[in-house]
């Protein structure tokens, strides 16, 4: 039987705006995200790890004590998949991006002090790991409408609330109809994608085709993100 998670669950809506305001006056904050998430989790934290924790995958990441972070950091099996697939396009966007799997340790060092299960440290880490691999799935960039878009299409699947607020208060900021389309359309397609985030096997995706991944879990082209962007 695992332990059950022991995380914080007050929520503190102050904190998480200012911390909001922090973010978009410079994106390049990553750590404020994690603040921001921290901050307005309330008892969602609990919920997605138990619905993790009682899935068939979720049960078997635990068990086998995987770690994303290290077949992430495996260049030689990334240089060795087939072009097209999950795991050569995250390797090439990474390059491209100048990023290292390791990259979000730092930025994420705001949870250290909060107690939790090995079992929920596991489930938070690969949360934090999958990032970039969402990123490069979905076919948003790392500039900023796309990881407002992200954040949109990722919501339905995390229930935090300092997502919806991240989201909330820039789609506030955005002046231009197409670009606020950009950021609807992210969340609409996150609501029909035929997958959850959280509990998905990415190792064995990593040698996968996009497009046989987007066929085969509804991920639609982000058309409007592309549009805005051009």
């Amino acid at each position: 039987m695992f332990a059950q998670p022991t995380l914080d669950t007050r929520l503190r809506p102050l904190e998480a705006v200012k911390a909001v305001r922090r973010l978009l006056a410079n994106p390049d904050q990553t750590k404020e995200v994690f603040v921001i998430l921290r901050a307005m989790r309330g008892r969602s934290g609990i919920r997605l790890f138990r619905r993790f924790q009682q899935s068939p995958m979720g049960a078997r990441i635990l068990a086998e004590r995987r770690c994303l972070l290290n077949t992430l950091s495996d260049a030689t099996a990334l240089a060795a998949m087939p072009a097209g697939s999950l795991g050569h396009d995250y390797r090439r966007f990474m390059a491209a991006e100048n990023l290292s799997a390791a990259g979000l340790l730092a930025p994420s060092q705001s949870w250290d002090d909060d107690p939790a299960s090995p079992e929920v440290k596991l489930f938070r880490e690969r949360m934090r790991d999958m990032h970039d691999l969402t990123h490069v799935l979905t076919g948003y960039g790392r500039d900023p409408l796309g990881e407002l878009c992200l954040l949109a299409f990722t919501y339905s699947h995390t229930g935090n609330l300092g997502m919806a607020l991240i989201v909330l208060m820039g789609f506030l900021q955005i002046k231009s109809w197409p670009v606020r389309r950009a950021v609807l359309e992210a969340w609409r397609h996150g609501r029909t994608a035929r997958m959850w985030f959280p509990g998905t096997d990415w190792e064995s995706l990593l040698p996968e085709t996009l497009d046989r991944l987007h066929k085969r879990f509804n991920i639609i082209e982000p058309a409007a993100y592309r549009g805005a962007m051009s």
